[in-house]
């Protein structure tokens, strides 16, 4: 009797303590936040995810009714500010926008030290970045189809630059190469600002990347374009052609951008993080400024951390065996 007395009273104490810290949770949350969050970039200052990081935090500002600062933590092809926030405190107050790469991690990194699937809370997608496929301004080519054909007759002269390993610029460079039957050397830059800089300057030859990033350049005519990889035309640059209408059938690649918080943030507190995400994405301001740089805002129904986790799940799917096929690792 005794001991079932001495029982009773430790469950008592127990549910006690697990009331008390549920409380605490919820008053906790309830408060935050109560001091700036960090909006975590994993790549350099002026590169596509950062000038979306920064637009988005202005707007996430103004719903949190708290600073919303933007933070750069480049390095290891985005995986390092990855792993900080899975490492974080799961509080809310660290944040991370990721692209693509979050999907393509697996697959490159033989000793990547955080799961994408496993070590986060998920938030919502943010939006999505065609890309352009785009030549140095001297490069001999007036259209796609003339462009092939060059590349075909120079393989052994030509390369194509990229913002790094697992960069967006880097697969969707992989995925040219592989649907046109064609391999040419690819020189890695430390971001897309480099190696944007490189072939404006006529150091390399080609390039895929964002239309943030891209723009600016092709309506200033210091690049040549080829074609955008959007299923559609984008806006800003209406008279060029989707690769798919210019025969390379079904090439789409976008560049999603997601976020997420530690592993064991509370409830509640994602869901404030979320809310001033939609009101984000559903901000017509907001989605202007994405339409200008070539990009759009998620639909409200992709706004949500289920969508991003089956987004994440299908692209890692997507991705890994294209990795793999090229045989390109990190350690």
């Amino acid at each position: 009797m005794a001991n079932l007395w001495k029982q009773a009273s430790i469950m008592r104490t127990f549910f006690g303590v697990l009331v008390g810290l549920v409380a605490c949770i919820a008053v906790y949350a309830q408060d935050y936040p109560t001091r700036p969050v960090s909006l975590i970039v994993p790549f350099a200052a002026g590169g596509p995810t950062d000038t979306l990081a920064r637009n988005l935090a202005q707007h996430m500002s103004k719903t949190l009714k708290q600073q919303v600062i933007v933070e750069n933590r480049a390095g290891a092809g985005g995986t390092l500010a990855a792993n900080v926030v899975a490492k974080s405190k799961p509080d809310g107050y660290s944040v991370l926008i990721a692209h693509i790469g979050m999907a393509t991690a697996p697959a490159l990194y033989r000793k990547l030290p955080f799961n994408p699937l496993t070590d986060f809370e998920y938030i919502g997608q943010v939006a999505d970045v065609p890309m352009t496929l785009i030549s140095r301004a001297g490069l001999p080519a007036a259209n796609y189809k003339e462009l092939v054909t060059y590349i075909k007759a120079n393989r052994e002269k030509l390369n194509l630059g990229n913002a790094g390993l697992g960069a967006a610029s880097h697969l969707c460079g992989l995925l040219f190469m592989s649907r046109i039957g064609v391999d040419i050397q690819t020189i890695p830059y430390n971001g897309t600002g480099p190696a944007m800089t490189a072939l404006m300057g006529g150091q390399i030859d080609l390039m895929c990347d964002q239309t943030t990033n891209t723009v600016a350049p092709i309506l200033a005519g210091r690049v040549n374009v080829f074609g955008v990889t959007s299923k559609t035309r984008v806006a800003s640059i209406p008279y060029v052609p989707t690769l798919h209408e210019q025969g390379l059938k079904d090439f789409e690649v976008a560049v999603w951008h997601g976020l997420y918080s530690a592993k064991g943030t509370p409830k509640p507190i994602l869901d404030k993080i979320n809310a001033a995400l939609v009101a984000a994405v559903t901000d017509e301001q907001f989605k202007q400024s994405l339409i200008k740089l070539g990009g759009a805002a998620v639909t409200l129904d992709r706004a949500t951390p289920d969508s991003l986790a089956k987004h994440l799940k299908a692209e890692i799917e997507k991705w890994g065996p294209i990795i793999k096929k090229a045989g390109t690792y990190a350690d």
